[in-house]
């Protein structure tokens, strides 16, 4: 694996204004200074954690995925993110990896967040997904599903890096502090945790607290209750040294997930 260029941007949302967030969004990436190979986005990075998905769902080739497209294009590079898709007569909370060539594959969110009702408006998704980047396996997942060890198990060394995009509530940020660094360390990978900051339109406080974890469990990137467009490296050896000195993976219990 090849050394891999993060660029992170953990903003303030603007509460169900598509246009407006684009637009931010573009204005702060225009500060990147340095080649990325990756830019992630919060979890609905274009409204804000909403249910009100009939009126602000959009389809595969609307509006905001023209603009990641473009957006990949511009930065040569995976511009990555969840937004609210409509699909055959239902809304699904979707992460989209968009590349610069504009193919792009999803993730839909597998575990959907009763305490806010998500679970009565979005359907929710069944398969993991695992793309390449560089040399890497990359594992995304949105939000919630960070509370899911069973599900985001590293088995097989299936991925090297765990990503995480998230509306995730000051209120638990210390969930947040606390089950990063527990997933790198049990699945022996980097993962990354990117949240918005700022209140969304329910008044609810976001403290950001966007993070970098290596695999043995050392922070690489931290920033709290600050907008920040910051681009840092995570490295392949770290991956591999941590494997080859403790292979607790081989050691993992065999399971299945029932839907």
């Amino acid at each position: 694996m090849d050394n891999l260029k993060i660029t992170v941007y953990q903003g303030y949302l603007f509460w169900e204004n598509t246009d407006k967030n684009l637009q931010n969004i573009s204005l702060r990436l225009s500060n990147i200074r340095e080649k990325t190979n990756l830019i992630i986005l919060p979890e609905m990075f274009n409204t804000g954690f909403t249910m009100n998905a009939d009126a602000l769902g959009e389809t595969m080739d609307g509006k905001t995925m023209q603009w990641m497209q473009k957006t990949a294009q511009k930065y040569e590079c995976v511009v990555t993110g969840s937004i609210i898709i409509k699909e055959g007569g239902k809304f699904y909370n979707r992460l989209l990896w968009v590349r610069p060539d504009g193919s792009h594959e999803h993730y839909d969110k597998r575990h959907l967040f009763a305490l806010g009702k998500e679970h009565t408006v979005y359907t929710p998704g069944t398969k993991k997904l695992i793309v390449e980047l560089n040399g890497w396996k990359i594992c995304p997942a949105i939000c919630y599903d960070l509370r899911f060890p069973v599900w985001l198990r590293n088995v097989d060394e299936d991925y090297d890096l765990l990503m995480i995009v998230a509306n995730w509530p000051e209120k638990r940020a210390l969930h947040w502090r606390t089950l990063i660094p527990a997933r790198a360390v049990e699945n022996q990978a980097y993962v990354i945790g990117v949240n918005r900051v700022g209140h969304d339109g329910n008044e609810i406080y976001h403290s950001g607290d966007s993070t970098c974890i290596d695999p043995n469990g050392n922070v690489v990137y931290y920033k709290r209750d600050e907008e920040d467009v910051y681009t840092f490296s995570i490295i392949g050896d770290e991956v591999k040294k941590a494997r080859r000195a403790l292979p607790f993976l081989k050691d993992a219990d065999r399971f299945t997930i029932e839907d």
